[in-house]
């Protein structure tokens, strides 16, 4: 008999468990256009509601692959291995992490997605960068690998294209933070590009989509047994997001200072030790070192000696981009007004609602509200707090760098109303808070 979208509708909602074969021919109508984007939907609410289990998670991953290519690496003289996170504010992680694993002679095909709700994407990032394409076909993707040792591009109507067009209807009817449904779109643009060594970012706290470390957890957990079935070698970092990463949130501001920690110009602690962190893993994982402590040191060394940026620089050619961005950073784009941010009192930063601040980035248009919006990347904010640090009535907590003045004192008030202070110094949270498997 046919397929009746709404009666799989009805069985999700009313919380029943579907078979795989189901949950693929379901996906395979939404690609044929045989289901509407308003019933998938309405299935991905009901899903996110009542959930899905560890069998469904893996068929809806299957489904996902099935649904295009795959790619093959076996001609790869050594392994591939890339990193993924679950998004978090401030997170331009994988703009300094791809070229210095691949300075450290490793093999890193990356596909990268855009901003989900409060979090920025890594390729609105990258696209900062006058002319840098993220547009790669799979064979272009796999020559640029093998030729320089990284890509870095977008997932293509030839990777998990089901994947693709779900994305973008999580991003814009509150479904993002589904496990099940993060773990499908996460593993299927993984094993899909044929990575076989994968280590995960997932991230914890306010600017998280997993604010505890018990949910962030169970998502680790998840991603890495999808990952193992396929015999993907899977390992998760459950990582800080209690407070913004780096001092940068928006897309020109953060490749800014992701080129500016390559030039050792600035630093930024919390920023480089996750990277070194993420680094070291992914070097084990690629058979270049034995253990993550000298993986660790052999980051440290080609992000010190500048190994990291040259590299950096050889991607942004290859990939259409303007190389000289690493040496004259007036090619980013600029915004219109920059007004600073300062403090309302004295005192300790207590906390930061990190994804009130994401939010705050996405009204200055550094994000998207609905799918087909256009970003600007000159916008977005800098914030100077950590959590822990003190700071006196009227000093510089920040800057906002906006289109428009209304816009730029609206981003103002949203930044000071989600900094709270204290009279006492608050306990910094740690920054790597566990390793699975452990």
């Amino acid at each position: 008999m046919p397929m009746n979208p709404s009666e799989i509708i009805r069985a999700k909602r009313d919380a029943r468990k579907l078979d795989s074969d189901t949950i693929g021919e379901f996906i395979e109508s939404y690609l044929a256009g045989e289901v509407a984007d308003y019933q998938m939907s309405a299935f991905l609410m009901a899903a996110f509601l009542n959930g899905m289990d560890g069998d469904e998670a893996a068929a809806l991953t299957k489904a996902y692959i099935d649904s295009g290519k795959t790619i093959d690496w076996s001609d790869l003289p050594g392994i591939p291995v890339d990193k993924h996170s679950t998004g978090g504010v401030g997170d331009k992680v994988s703009l300094i992490l791809t070229p210095l694993v691949a300075a450290c002679g490793a093999y890193v095909p990356m596909l990268s997605g855009r901003g989900l709700g409060h979090t920025g994407g890594t390729l609105d990032k990258l696209e900062a960068i006058p002319g840098f394409t993220t547009d790669l076909s799979i064979e272009r993707f796999k020559a640029q690998v093998q030729r320089i040792g990284c890509a870095m591009g977008r997932q293509t109507g030839e990777l998990a294209p089901a994947d693709g067009r779900i994305y973008a209807l999580r991003d814009v009817t509150a479904t993002v933070e589904s496990i099940p449904l993060i773990s499908a779109s996460i593993m299927s643009k993984k094993l899909a590009e044929g990575a076989k060594g994968l280590v995960l970012d997932v991230k914890v706290g306010s600017g998280a989509f997993m604010n505890t470390v018990e949910r962030a957890e169970e998502l680790a957990s998840m991603l890495i047994k999808i990952g193992n079935a396929h015999g993907q070698e899977v390992r998760a970092l459950l990582t800080n997001m209690w407070e913004p990463l780096g001092i940068a949130v928006g897309n020109a501001l953060e490749a800014e200072e992701s080129i500016l920690l390559m030039r050792r110009e600035i630093e930024l602690p919390n920023l480089e030790e996750i990277i070194l962190s993420l680094a070291a893993e992914m070097l084990v994982l690629s058979g270049i070192v034995e253990s993550r402590e000298v993986g660790h040191k052999i980051a440290r060394e080609k992000l010190d000696d500048g190994s990291a940026l040259v590299k950096f620089g050889e991607m942004i050619e290859a990939q259409e981009g303007n190389p000289h961005i690493c040496d004259d950073l007036s090619i980013f784009p600029v915004a219109n007004v920059i007004i600073g941010i300062q403090s309302p009192e004295t005192g300790y930063i207590k906390s930061i609602d990190t994804r009130a601040v994401g939010m705050a980035s996405v009204e200055l248009g550094a994000g998207r509200k609905k799918s087909a919006d256009i970003i600007d990347p000159s916008v977005g904010m800098k914030i100077f707090a950590n959590v822990g640090d003190k700071f006196q009535k009227t000093e510089l907590l920040g800057e906002v760098h906006a289109s428009t003045e209304d816009s730029a004192k609206a981003a103002v008030k949203a930044v000071l109303a989600a900094i709270t202070f204290s009279e006492t110094a608050p306990k910094r949270p740690n920054l790597v808070i566990k390793t699975l498997p452990e």
